[in-house]
């Protein structure tokens, strides 16, 4: 329990409650804001332990937004997501860790790209299943698997948006998880480091739900977008450092 409130494992929380807080307010974001900072503090904190922490958030968002919830949009989404996510769990034991960390942040400065794109993509059946083909691929080798899902439905009213998104992440998350056990990338270690995140991310979720009433959506989405930018290029120099 000691290395729980190591000074590595105190900035870990950090992190994991502000990517809760920006993923209840906007919908997706916890792991484009914390994993590349997490696998500079411990590459076993990525992929599984923030796949678990966006599991659970996923979950109370869910539950909170059920009602704007659409299944039925989401099937081939979900389709696509099983081999992407087996696809995902092959790249895990084929890349060292510093073409992982270079992954992770030329994935989130893609998001970051992604998410600034003026002109709007409808979410078409066939779009749909390519978008949750590369969440799982994405989701499974670096946890972050939310922007091509987040692309596609962007233009969703708020609320619809989120329990769209959290829906998918459940489903998701839990393929992810799954796969990674076969691969040695989720263990009862993976397990214990986990723990003391969730507390931290309902923390997030909770502020997240009684301030972002009042904050304005697109104030929040840029601040996420800066500290996704700042993670990124992060992880960038880190892989090239290696």
């Amino acid at each position: 329990m000691s290395e729980w409130f190591t000074t590595s494992g105190i900035i870990a929380m950090s992190l994991i409650f502000i990517g809760a807080f920006v993923q209840t307010s906007i919908g997706f974001g916890l792991a484009i804001i914390s994993a590349p900072l997490l696998y500079l503090i411990s590459t076993k904190y990525v992929p599984a332990p923030i796949v678990m922490v966006a599991l659970f958030v996923s979950l109370l968002n869910a539950y909170k937004y059920r009602s704007n919830v659409s299944v039925g949009g989401l099937k081939m989404a979900l389709i696509g997501r099983v081999p992407g996510s087996l696809a995902g769990g092959v790249l895990l034991v084929m890349v060292s860790t510093k073409m992982l960390s270079l992954w992770l942040g030329l994935l989130v400065l893609f998001s970051v790209v992604v998410s600034l794109l003026p002109f709007r993509i409808e979410p078409t059946s066939t779009r749909m299943g390519i978008a949750g083909f590369f969440s799982g691929f994405f989701g499974t080798s670096s946890g972050i698997g939310g922007p091509p899902m987040a692309l596609l439905l962007q233009h969703q009213e708020a609320n619809q948006l989120r329990g769209n998104l959290s829906a998918f992440f459940v489903f998701s998350s839990i393929i992810s998880l799954i796969v990674q056990i076969p691969f040695g990338y989720l263990t009862l270690h993976h397990v214990w480091i986990t723990i003391p995140l969730i507390p931290a991310a309902w923390l997030g979720y909770l502020l997240a739900l009684k301030t972002t009433q009042s904050l304005p959506k697109e104030k929040i989405r840029y601040g996420a977008l800066v500290l996704c930018l700042v993670s990124g290029l992060t992880a960038v120099w880190q892989g090239i450092a290696m």
